[in-house]
């Protein structure tokens, strides 16, 4: 069997997203069946410019070969229709899409993985881009063979909203790497150094994600304000480590706001430094409003810090 990979959520761009690293790590997985499963061979579409990451995680390989099509190099193509015709030219049996970013116009069959149904739930793009993620979404629980997805949550919200079958949808829980996200002592001078590096000078709260409206960050920081202002012996800064995301100005005003305390955006961090920093705080907070998975919960549980996260969607489930 032939199976080609839907490499769009490896754009650049997306680059310390969850999708991102999810279509990554299955990636290496996929590449080490190889040998044990000579009956299956992989195939990981790449564009022929720079703006995707493919070329860099696969090397043409007995089982496990690049694809190259110039249909990744225009984005609407590509996900209408692009992606079954670069399968239907590479001959491929079946395609999988590591997250809900094309129609699924193809003889193939296609396995896609729906992470969640945020924008239907709590939709935080303009209309426009909300519109377009709906109508993917929609198209694939309709018309995939099976579905993916990361909770027991996810999968009532699909087939509730969609009337998808259960039984073609796996839930399959997420996976952190557990030789960065542990309990294992921090290198003092190394902590320091971060420590320094993004300005934090005081014992800290933390959150960690990509800044953008569902994360619920303006609701934290007048939070975290309202403890400071309340305990006079209370001296926490607010560090929210991540990705400067969309829809992000009222958290910037917000944090922008004069009051007591600090707010300090410490921008993308490599693992390795966001789990020093993680294991460094004093409490992770996370009041996210909807999550599919939320694997920064889980990494903060992983790394031993206290870790306080809202009842909504699965939190409840996966923290449990």
């Amino acid at each position: 069997m032939r199976i080609g990979i839907d490499p769009w959520t490896l754009a650049s761009r997306f680059r310390f997203q969850g999708t991102y690293v999810y279509a990554q790590k299955l990636i290496a997985e996929f590449k080490k069946l190889g040998p044990s499963r000579p009956d299956l061979e992989f195939c990981l579409f790449a564009g022929t410019g720079d703006g995707n990451d493919a070329r860099t995680l696969v090397e043409s390989r007995s089982g496990f070969e690049l694809c190259a099509t110039r249909l990744l190099s225009n984005d609407p193509l590509w996900r209408f229709g692009g992606l079954g015709l670069a399968a239907s030219r590479a001959r491929c049996d079946l395609i999988f899409a590591p997250t809900a970013s094309s129609m699924p116009f193809s003889r193939a069959p296609l396995v896609c993985t729906i992470h969640d149904v945020t924008p239907v739930v709590m939709p935080s793009h303009s209309i426009k881009a909300t519109l377009l993620l709906r109508s993917l979404l929609w198209s694939l629980a309709r018309f995939s063979r099976k579905i993916i997805t990361d909770s027991e949550c996810s999968r009532r919200d699909i087939v509730r909203i969609y009337g998808v079958p259960e039984s073609r949808i796996a839930v399959i829980y997420l996976g952190y790497d557990k030789t960065v996200f542990n309990t294992e002592p921090m290198d003092p001078e190394k902590r320091q150094e971060l420590l320094t590096r993004i300005g934090v000078s005081k014992p800290y709260i933390l959150h960690h994600g990509t800044i953008q409206p569902r994360k619920n960050l303006v609701r934290l920081i007048e939070a975290y304000r309202l403890v400071l202002s309340r305990n006079s012996g209370a001296d926490f800064e607010l560090v929210l480590p991540g990705r400067i995301g969309w829809e992000y100005q009222e958290i910037m005003a917000t944090a922008n706001k004069s009051g007591p305390g600090r707010v300090i955006f410490a921008g993308t961090l490599s693992d390795q430094d966001l789990a020093m920093l993680i294991k460094g705080a004093h409490l992770v907070a996370i009041p996210s409003l909807y999550e599919g998975f939320c694997l920064p919960m889980v990494e903060s549980m992983a790394c031993g810090t206290p870790t306080v996260v809202s009842g909504t969607s699965c939190l409840p489930e996966v923290s449990g």
